[in-house]
């Protein structure tokens, strides 16, 4: 929606004869909440996954014009829903002209603006201030001081011939500069138990004292602040008498379903496309970055009190994107589509956003290929029907072999459906319409490894170039069939080649 103009009142005066009529900031919320809804307009824009979970939870909370409290593991929305909470403000609001603290025209706290309207009356000269400067934010630190909060005396203005017991000499904090309008704390257990005593006296009690001199400021703030539960940090707490002051506390998560995931990758990921090379994305490549993340999630061998943030998703997916642009620049190709080869890039998206059990030191890369084949596997049988198959696993039994991996041109690996007629009948369904070499490529690379995964084909890794064991980078396992039976090497195959694929007979 566009910015309007500010009103052009410009006095005390002025605003009585346009009828403005002043609110708490919590009955002006409410008020807009209640047109909304009325208007069956969403509260938020942008946050997926809560429709039915947390959102009702906030509007209540609105509604009811609590102060809250967000309890939740990294990357789960707390951030982007309290930063939305503005929109809820009214566009435009009136404040005494110079008021370091958002004055109210008709009940000023500062001593600033109290001198001014009781010298000019209602010619006090009034200036607007538009909702997005009406919020103020502080990520807590160890090192948090009273003076960042609240507020200091200001040697300056010692220094002009001010004494230090008036009110003039001090320099707000952030809180009081956030009068009639909303304050926001993030990571709320890391403020040390002093300062949160400080911010409860005055939100609670609405006077402040600064080096001993008490001033009294009754000031108009909803509160809301975020924290990880209580069981993951043990960097500092939430002290009683502070979270007693919350009216509602709201729990967020992750998201339910894999679709939904899906939803918010393709609302926040960068475009991949770059200049003239167009990088498209299917919609089982999407579902196996976001089935990685639901797996993760589930998985004993990540720990799940540090979370798994939907920026993993976000961040999987556009490395993905960006390998496979790489690989189609190494081959010339202006039209890329990635593949399951791609899908080796999570190494160095994944290392830095989950955090594997200490049982498992030493073997995340092992972990983390086991998540991607359990990944690819999960969206395999989500969308390929065994019926499909059949055709397939015959033709390689009469001895067929293809070779599929990051060297391996688009238009060779997709002349495969021509070579392997059986291959069509599960690869059309995963086109969605683009029947480009690219997009065939892709998609008989996923269908040959999901067949792979689910034992219905055998991989066999060759050697690529200089001598380094390549293949399909994105699992980094070799499978041999021999005598003896199936051996399976976990050693991570980073270098790029090419896979030999056969069938996996019954009597092996």
């Amino acid at each position: 929606m566009a910015e309007s103009r500010a009103p052009e009142v410009a006095t005390i005066k002025e605003l009585k004869a346009a009828g403005w009529v002043s609110r708490p900031v919590k009955e002006e919320m409410r008020l807009n909440a209640v047109a909304r809804i009325m208007a069956k307009e969403p509260l938020f824009e942008g946050v997926l996954g809560y429709e039915d979970t947390v959102m009702p939870q906030l509007e209540n909370a609105i509604l009811a014009g609590h102060d809250v409290i967000f309890l939740g593991e990294r990357g789960q929305a707390k951030t982007r829903m309290i930063r939305s909470l503005t929109g809820l403000l009214d566009e435009w609001m009136p404040i005494v002209a110079g008021s370091e603290i958002n004055d109210d025209p008709y009940n000023p706290v500062s001593k600033h603006a109290r001198d001014l309207v009781a010298e000019l009356g209602d010619e006090t000269p009034i200036s607007w201030v538009h909702r997005t400067d009406r919020f103020g934010e502080k990520l807590a630190t160890p090192d948090t001081a009273i003076a960042d909060l609240i507020g200091e005396v200001d040697p300056i203005k010692v220094a002009e011939g001010r004494y230090l017991s008036d009110e003039l000499t001090l320099h707000y904090g952030l809180v009081p500069r956030t009068n009639r309008g909303i304050f926001a704390i993030n990571e709320l257990p890391d403020l040390s138990e002093r300062i949160q005593v400080g911010l409860l006296n005055i939100l609670e009690e609405r006077d402040v004292q600064v080096r001993g001199y008490k001033i009294r400021l009754p000031l108009d703030v909803l509160l809301v602040a975020s924290a990880n539960p209580e069981d993951y940090t043990n960097r500092g707490r939430i002290i009683t008498p502070l979270k007693d002051r919350f009216g509602s506390q709201i729990r967020t998560h992750y998201p339910l379903e894999a679709a939904t995931e899906v939803m918010i990758i393709r609302q926040e990921a960068r475009p991949p496309s770059v200049g003239s090379i167009t990088v498209t994305v299917p919609a089982y490549m999407e579902l196996i970055v976001a089935s990685f993340s639901q797996l993760a999630r589930a998985s004993s061998q990540v720990n799940q009190r540090s979370g798994v943030s939907v920026r993993l998703s976000v961040s999987n997916y556009e490395v993905m994107a960006a390998n496979a642009l790489r690989r189609g620049l190494r081959l010339g190709e202006t039209n890329v589509v990635p593949r399951v080869c791609d899908l080796d890039s999570f190494a160095a998206s994944t290392g830095g956003k989950i955090e594997i059990e200490a049982m498992e030191d030493g073997r995340e890369g092992h972990v983390l290929r086991e998540l991607v084949k359990a990944a690819v596997l999960t969206s395999y049988r989500d969308l390929v029907s065994p019926e499909l198959t059949r055709d397939i696993v015959t033709a390689f039994e009469e001895g067929a072999v293809v070779h599929t991996g990051e060297d391996v041109p688009s238009v060779e690996q997709a002349a495969l459906i021509e070579q392997i007629p059986a291959l069509k009948a599960a690869v059309l369904p995963l086109l969605a319409g683009d029947d480009s070499p690219a997009s065939i490529a892709s998609a008989v690379e996923f269908v040959l490894e999901g067949m792979h995964l689910s034992k219905r084909l055998n991989k066999d890794q060759s050697a690529g170039s200089g001598g380094t064991s390549s293949g399909s980078v994105s699992l980094g396992d070799v499978v041999v069939v021999s005598s003896s039976g199936i051996s399976i090497s976990t050693e991570s195959c980073m270098s790029v080649g090419h896979s030999s694929i056969g069938h996996q007979s019954s009597s092996q």
